[in-house]
């Protein structure tokens, strides 16, 4: 299971966008066969501070994309990633030190 190149490249873009603000900093990218994930961090050295997720077990019933905060919280979840990342708009959003 693995993110297809247009849901990667809407992840990236947003990516792009917070470092350019300097909220986030890094990112990884994990996968294994029911779901994929890219987490993104303040610092390296942290825990990250979002996983966006991929879940198609989900598609029916929830949706299958996710952001989720630490401490497992979901923030938002549906069935189009793009309507998912809103949770990230600069105008509603800010990271807090």
């Amino acid at each position: 299971m693995f993110f297809e190149r247009r849901e990667l490249n809407q992840i990236l873009q947003l990516y792009g966008r917070m470092v350019a603000q300097g909220d986030w900093r890094d990112y990884a990218i994990d996968s294994d066969k029911d779901q994929a994930a890219v987490c993104v961090f303040r610092r390296a050295s942290e825990a990250p501070l979002y996983r966006i997720e991929k879940r198609p077990a989900l598609a029916r019933r929830q949706g299958q994309w996710a952001v989720i905060a630490p401490g497992n919280v979901v923030l938002r979840r549906g069935h189009d990633l793009a309507q998912v990342l809103r949770v990230f708009d600069a105008r509603r959003f800010r990271v807090v030190d």
